[in-house]
């Protein structure tokens, strides 16, 4: 057997002997987000530390566990912390919990980011809905083996955000009266932060917001048939456009900030998804 898939099977049967709970959508909470499960029923968590095998979070601000419950009324899972490829994991570890929340039970993925922003008209504060992702930089989580009992040896990736959901989640921004930008996110290695130069770059190529996280999760979503769609957070402006050093600690800080308009959005637009089925 796949050795990527035999390892996913572990930690779900971890799951499943620890955890009853059943989720329709999954959902990923980037830097400064996870607050979000305050606004939840929640039923169930569970650490990653007491998932065997389990890729830990070790980035400030992700304090590394599933949260089981509703929102709206809709049976999810959150991740608070997401695991990264900067933290010394494999790819295919980095998408472990994303395949791991679809055998759970999760048909949608809803990501989350804080992002940096390369398009001159946003600014820090914004969200932006992910319509397209350029993810060229990383490795594609789908090499090696295929795992034939998620998705297809050769996965399409012409919509990997879900028109339907994206207009579900435009509409649900107007009727909170929450601005939301729409552009391409691109992912990059980090951790180290971008150069000026490789903002003009990315810019060129069409990106208007930059990440360490998001694509790579995306692109195994949708290898498991999952529909997906995601909102960044423009936590600051991207190197040399930003005319300060750039620093996590202005991430989180950005983060906390518009963290109520957050979950507003969050929530309306989950509620909106569930009740357009």
């Amino acid at each position: 057997m796949n050795e990527v898939y035999e390892k996913l099977k572990k930690c779900r049967e971890a799951v499943a002997e620890k955890i009853t709970f059943k989720p329709e959508l999954a959902l990923i909470l980037g830097s400064g987000l996870g607050d979000f499960c305050d606004t939840m029923d929640v039923k169930e968590t569970l650490p990653y530390s007491e998932i065997e095998g389990f890729p830990k979070s070790t980035v400030a601000g992700h304090k590394g566990q599933f949260v089981f419950g509703y929102s709206g009324g809709v049976p999810i899972v959150a991740m608070q912390g997401r695991v990264h490829y900067y933290e010394g994991y494999s790819v295919q570890d980095v998408v472990l919990p994303t395949r791991l929340m679809h055998l759970m039970g999760a048909k949608m993925l809803f990501l989350t980011n804080a992002a940096g922003g390369i398009n001159p008209s946003f600014r820090a504060g914004d969200f932006m809905l992910i319509c397209d992702h350029i993810c060229s930089l990383v490795p594609s989580p789908l090499i090696g083996a295929n795992i034939d009992e998620l998705g297809t040896r050769f996965p399409d990736m012409s919509e990997v955000y879900s028109r339907r959901l994206r207009t579900i989640i435009e509409n649900s921004a107007a009727a909170e009266g929450v601005p939301l930008q729409r552009g391409v996110y691109i992912q990059t290695t980090g951790p180290n932060y971008e150069t000026p130069a490789e903002i003009r770059a990315y810019g060129r190529l069409g990106a208007d917001a930059v990440g360490m996280s998001t694509a790579v999760e995306a692109m195994a979503a949708r290898h498991c048939g999952m529909d997906v769609c995601g909102i960044s957070c423009i936590s600051n402006l991207a190197s040399g456009i930003s005319a300060n050093p750039l620093s996590h600690k202005e991430v989180q800080e950005t983060a906390d900030r518009v963290a109520p308009l957050f979950r507003k959005l969050v929530t309306r637009a989950i509620a909106d998804i569930h009740a357009a089925k």
